[in-house]
């Protein structure tokens, strides 16, 4: 019996990357577009509504590759801490707009407009889409997880959000590296 339980828990390792997905990954080579992960988790969180703080940018000096991708931090301080754990940092659906992912598809994010929500990083793609997720959040996530099963698995955006024509000034268009 103990055999079975170990195969079976080996099985499901194992196997657990074969249905991971794609990081978002934009022009930039780099995850999130080079910014730094850990950075968003120790920045004052706005007002639902209210305009999120600038993501720190990453520099080219410092990175570590996980989940198929590049990804530049500030300090090495904080990429240590990224890969003691990586899971907890990086953005919910492999980079990809939350919004998006709840209406079924890997939509480009960007990461100057995200959201910290019960510990976790989520991206979205425009201001107007960052208005939708607002509504409900909660709804958007639980939607968003019964879709990811789905969709996690299929290739990445091969889009870029900063020529998407939803850009309406509001946020910087360029990827720090």
């Amino acid at each position: 019996m103990f055999r079975k339980i170990m195969l079976a828990s080996a099985l499901a390792i194992a196997s657990n990357g074969l249905f991971a997905g794609d990081q978002y990954v934009d022009e930039s080579g780099y995850a999130v577009s080079g910014y730094d992960v850990v950075e968003f988790f120790s920045l004052p969180q706005s007002a639902i509504g209210e305009e999120q703080p600038e993501a720190v940018p990453g520099k080219k000096t410092i990175t570590a590759d996980y989940n198929g991708a590049k990804w530049a931090f500030s300090s090495e301080k904080n990429r240590e801490v990224f890969l003691a754990n990586p899971a907890r940092f990086a953005p919910q659906y492999d980079g990809h707009c939350a919004y998006g992912v709840s209406k079924g598809g890997k939509v480009p994010a960007n990461p100057n407009l995200w959201r910290i929500t019960d510990d976790k990083l989520y991206l979205n793609i425009n201001p107007p889409v960052v208005s939708f997720f607002e509504e409900d959040i909660s709804g958007t996530l639980s939607r968003a997880e019964r879709k990811w099963k789905k969709l996690e698995s299929k290739s990445a955006s091969s889009k870029s959000w900063k020529v998407l024509k939803a850009n309406d000034g509001t946020y910087t268009m360029e990827s720090p590296l």
